[in-house]
């Protein structure tokens, strides 16, 4: 069945939507029992891809599957993964029965809503395992639909502008995209074979100049950069986080967001790298000021869900400057980042959705003291805020330490601009942490509220056995990652 593994875990979702489909939307105990059934087999079939992944040969694509689809076209079902992209599809389907667990709650249209996430990881898990880039490119505008609906119909007050607004910016960017796949897919001929759009007879085979990579560079890199989202392409974002629901905030920020630096790393790296060798200044630029300038928003919000959406545009913005690095050690602690983003925020925006339950606000100055009667809540919002800030010993630590290390050593003076960052990250988590648990319990509405309940210490529980496994283990990570990284790099300096 391994061979077979990924088609399985690509559109086992659909069928699961459909089973889900089938039950009757009034019968509520059992559409919530067979969603999370579903979600944990998905993620259970994704655990041999880690499990018997050859850590040998991480570098190559492995448990691959190619097939005819549209030969004439030169389009085929070709998909496979690396020590890159293994990580990614197994957060993808990681997410998923956490998000179901942590959407019990919700009353409006569940099994809509259910259904979408179920459809949402079909696209994520075929984006990050496409090795043909028409498959790829379908499976990248299949994951805006679930999204877009998520945003429009289950969010707040201003829903229906923040869905266009994160579709617009989407599909502009993703035309730009399909323009330059089409151009690559024109100027290559492969021996024997013709017009492809096969990712790696591609890379083998196109060779343009330096005046096109810049181009094509150009109309790659701007479909990923509003997906990371970099500056100054990221006024999207914090308009979809506040007011998409829970569980969109939390895979927005814990995949969907990645689908942008694993475009960089996967497609705009090594095709293009005389562009990106010329571009550089510009590229770090960008990223340096993303950290930045995510931080010091993130400083003056008085929202506690758009200040972490606004820190994505901070730690996002390291992950890039680890890219942009070219060094193995920052590539793959870009690489790693990427999970422990997906994993850290994700729990924040839990962490932020059960107290708007509770009290249907998010404004800081609303809250104070909720430590003295919500302590186990307590204990998860300041563990996944010191996840966040990188402190040793959890997961944020080993990805920052090595984005900084790989990043000085070919770019310092940004670097050490763009370290500034690990500062003010841990001055706007902590003081929303100070204001909101500690203090006086004032405001009478705060005094009485629920703590965590059993089904909610189980939606954190394995995000925190991860944050501090990787913490203080992260070498089967990273031995995963590492031949990965280097064969890119490799790719590069060869083309």
């Amino acid at each position: 069945m391994l061979h077979q593994i990924l088609p399985l875990l690509t559109f086992f979702p659909l069928a699961a939507l459909l089973l889900l489909w089938l039950i009757p939307a009034r019968q509520t105990g059992l559409l919530k029992g067979a969603a999370l059934l579903l979600a944990l087999l998905e993620f259970s079939l994704s655990v041999p891809l880690f499990t018997t992944f050859d850590v040998a040969t991480a570098g190559q694509y492995q448990f691959v599957v190619q097939a005819d689809w549209l030969p004439r076209l030169g389009i085929s079902f070709h998909m496979g993964v690396d020590g890159i992209s293994l990580l990614l599809v197994l957060l993808s389907t990681l997410l998923l029965p956490i998000i179901v667990l942590a959407s019990f709650h919700v009353e409006k249209a569940l099994k809509g809503y259910l259904m979408l996430f179920f459809l949402m990881t079909t696209g994520l898990v075929g984006v990050f395992a496409s090795l043909d880039l028409i498959l790829f490119y379908v499976f990248w505008e299949l994951v805006l639909i679930p999204m877009y609906f998520l945003i429009g119909i289950w969010g707040g007050t201003r829903r229906i502008y923040a869905a266009v607004k994160f579709f617009l910016y989407t599909m502009a960017g993703s035309v730009l995209m399909l323009v330059a796949i089409l151009v690559i897919h024109w100027n290559t001929l492969v021996p024997g074979l013709g017009r492809t759009f096969d990712l790696p007879l591609l890379l083998e085979h196109f060779h343009p100049a330096a005046g096109t990579q810049l181009w094509l560079f150009a109309a790659f890199a701007v479909a990923f950069a509003i997906k990371v989202p970099m500056f100054p392409l990221h006024t999207w974002l914090p308009d979809a986080h506040v007011e998409a629901p829970t569980g969109g905030s939390v895979i927005l920020a814990g995949v969907l967001l990645k689908m942008g630096t694993y475009g960089f790393l996967r497609f705009a790296l090594p095709f293009f790298p005389s562009a990106v060798q010329a571009l550089m200044p510009l590229l770090v630029g960008l990223a340096v000021v993303g950290v930045v300038f995510g931080a010091l928003v993130s400083i003056v919000q008085k929202d506690m869900k758009k200040l972490v959406a606004y820190s994505s545009v901070s730690h996002l913005g390291f992950v890039m400057l680890g890219l942009f690095s070219l060094q193995t050690i920052g590539v793959s602690g870009a690489v790693l980042q990427m999970i422990n983003h997906g994993l850290s925020t994700g729990a924040l925006f839990l962490a932020v959705g059960v107290i708007y339950e509770r009290r249907h606000t998010r404004l800081i100055a609303d809250f104070g003291g909720l430590a003295a009667g919500m302590p186990l809540y307590a204990f998860v919002l300041v563990f996944f805020v010191l996840s966040s800030v990188g402190l040793p010993g959890l997961n944020g630590f080993v990805g920052e330490f090595m984005i900084l290390l790989g990043s000085f050593q070919s770019q310092p003076g940004p670097t050490a601009i763009a370290a500034t960052g690990v500062v003010l990250g841990a001055v706007y988590l902590l003081w929303m942490v100070q204001r909101v648990l500690f203090g006086p319990l004032a405001n009478p509405k705060n005094q009485g509220l629920p703590d965590l309940s059993r089904r909610e210490l189980l939606v954190f529980a394995p995000l925190i056995v991860l944050v501090i496994w990787i913490g203080v283990q992260p070498q089967p990570l990273l031995d995963r990652i590492n031949p990965a990284v280097e064969a890119t790099l490799e790719l590069m300096r060869n083309r």
